[in-house]
């Protein structure tokens, strides 16, 4: 490899908060045992507002963002990986407290890196990232938990909230491959989009911005929340007994007032969705069902490739609520 390439850096000196594309060292990775040259990375809104001004995620300064990324190892210390095995990476709080993708190399932890299933491509890797692993697992929650670990009734009518975003519109796809019949909840005007996912009826989220209910009319036998506070509470009143809400986001807002009704009276369960800390056998068995779950070609059409330079333009208007699907970051570009 060479020496020398390219990262985007972060940097906070007093209260001023820089982000600039250099030229950077081998030397300047400081973090993990595996060194991987990074082919892509993503966009998630985790990172727009790391991008933004660290979000007090960043412990230390200067940094390199991007808590997802795919490529190739180039050299290991580990027994785990040896050179030429492409990896994912998600999670783990890579691109927060250690350093990221947003860079043609990186060093990583052996413990956070998975081996890319041979049926995807690196590039379809980061078509999902962390967005598309948190909308699986949303998904086996709300579906599979009930009908498999629970052994309760079919899943049938499910519903997306923060549908056009970068989970939202995974969920979608995914539940209506498993299924489903799906109705998605937007802000954005977009219909033939979430309806070519899978979606059966199209929402507007405003319509559950409001104070909650205790209960309200039975609409669904699941959920998958991507944006808290008030949609969220409006959701849990319009599930059906026993079903599951699986909630990952907090767009909205992190608040939620709600009461005990749906969960005393409907037996509602309100389940929480993390992406980060998830044990590698659980991502490697998620991973190895993404092919069998996800249409890449008609996923692709709603794809943004964006090289380094480019995503310093766009990051601002995802914390905007000005994006729709996916974007990647070809680090090479």
């Amino acid at each position: 490899m060479s020496n020398n390439f390219k990262a985007l850096i972060v940097n906070q000196e007093g209260e001023k908060f820089t982000r600039e594309i250099k030229t950077i060292e081998r030397s300047f990775l400081k973090h993990g045992d595996v060194l991987v040259k990074v082919d892509y990375s993503t966009l998630n809104f985790k990172d727009a507002l790391i991008l933004k001004n660290g979000a007090r995620l960043v412990k230390e300064f200067p940094h390199i963002p991007g808590i997802d990324f795919s490529g190739t190892v180039v050299e290991s210390a580990s027994d785990k990986f040896k050179e030429g095995d492409e990896i994912i990476q998600t999670g783990w709080r890579v691109g927060e407290i250690y350093f990221g993708g947003y860079s043609q190399y990186a060093k990583v932890n052996s413990n956070f890196l998975v081996k890319k299933p041979k049926g995807i491509t690196s590039r379809q890797a980061m078509m999902l990232g962390t967005a598309g692993m948190t909308a699986i697992q949303c998904a086996f929650t709300t579906k599979q938990t009930r009908e498999v670990l629970l052994l309760g009734e079919k899943v049938n009518d499910v519903i997306v909230t923060g549908a056009s975003g970068g989970v939202g519109s995974i969920a979608v796809m995914i539940l209506s491959k498993m299924g489903c019949n799906v109705t998605a909840a937007t802000t954005k005007p977009n219909e033939d989009y979430l309806k070519s996912l899978g979606a059966k009826n199209i929402i507007k989220s405003g319509d559950l911005d409001k104070e909650a209910r205790p209960l309200d009319k039975g609409l669904y036998d699941g959920a998958v929340d991507t944006v808290g506070g008030n949609i969220l509470a409006n959701i849990l009143t319009h599930v059906k007994p026993n079903g599951i809400v699986a909630a990952c986001g907090n767009a909205s807002s992190i608040k939620l007032n709600t009461t005990v009704m749906p969960f005393i009276i409907r037996g509602v369960k309100l389940w929480g969705i993390d992406s980060v800390s998830v044990s590698i056998k659980r991502r490697e068995f998620l991973w190895d069902e993404v092919s069998k779950l996800i249409d890449f070609d008609l996923l692709n059409k709603s794809i943004k490739e964006l090289s380094l330079e480019q995503l310093l333009v766009e990051f601002p208007k995802m914390l905007e609520g000005k994006t729709s699907g996916r974007y990647i970051i070809n680090v090479n570009k």
